[in-house]
């Protein structure tokens, strides 16, 4: 099973090659960058949440849904306009975790095909990622319902 095959002497030769020439990747900087985008982008969430419950009497239970409808809404707009592809340059996994990512993945995938008109190019592409995400969420969802369904059938809870 661990028997890799040996490596010529060209092969080590260009690996070393390679690995001088590799840029070493700033870790630190990436992680510090990422950490605090994904912060911002948080401050930010929690800023609208604040928004609705002073605003529109939501409570902190209902702000959620319209906070993070929003915030995909923002974030479909800074894509359209480009900002938010440098946001995710400067940032990496911080622009992509939150759920401003999925609004970014969503509507990438839309633009991207845009040539191809709007029915088969913006509408069979819209949800190509979020088809599988939503479908993945249900369908979670439904699993765990059943399962506190039948604890509850039983006595357990």
């Amino acid at each position: 099973m661990g028997n890799k095959p040996k490596k010529t002497p060209q092969q080590k030769q260009y690996q070393q090659l390679e690995q001088k020439h590799e840029t070493k990747r700033p870790l630190l900087k990436n992680c510090l960058r990422a950490f605090l985008v994904g912060g911002l982008i948080c401050l930010i969430g929690q800023a609208i949440t604040y928004f609705y419950i002073y605003y529109f009497d939501f409570t902190e239970q209902t702000a959620s849904n319209p906070t993070v409808a929003t915030m995909i809404f923002i974030t479909m707009l800074l894509t359209g306009f480009g900002v938010y592809d440098r946001i995710g340059q400067f940032s990496g996994a911080g622009s992509a975790v939150p759920v401003t990512g999925f609004g970014n993945a969503v509507i990438s995938a839309a633009i991207e095909h845009r040539t191809e008109g709007f029915v088969l190019g913006v509408g069979g592409n819209l949800f190509k990622l979020a088809g599988s995400v939503v479908l993945f969420g249900v369908f979670a969802a439904f699993v765990v319902a059943l399962i506190k369904t039948l604890l509850k059938m039983w006595g357990v809870l």
